[in-house]
């Protein structure tokens, strides 16, 4: 009898597999993220999550002042004296 803890089980369809929601849940996988499989000589299966990073301006909250910025005009002037 094996002592090995069941966490959740999915069933293979085709050539995929769903991740339980629990586990899901549980280390913060979402879409866009990937996973990377490492499989041991003795047959054992690790998955590592890797969390899809946000693109280049993921965490810009935008300008926030009280003065009116024109982008091209700033843009254009940018390193002209």
């Amino acid at each position: 009898m094996s002592t090995d803890r069941v966490d959740a089980e999915s069933k293979v369809s085709g050539n995929q597999a769903n991740i339980p929601a629990r586990i899901r849940r549980q280390l913060d996988i979402d879409d866009g993220d990937r996973l990377r499989w490492y499989v041991g000589d003795d047959g054992t299966v690790r998955v590592e999550v890797v969390h899809r990073r946000g693109g280049s301006f993921a965490d810009f909250t935008g300008y926030d002042g009280d003065e009116e910025t024109d982008a091209t005009t700033d843009h254009d002037a940018w390193g002209v004296e």
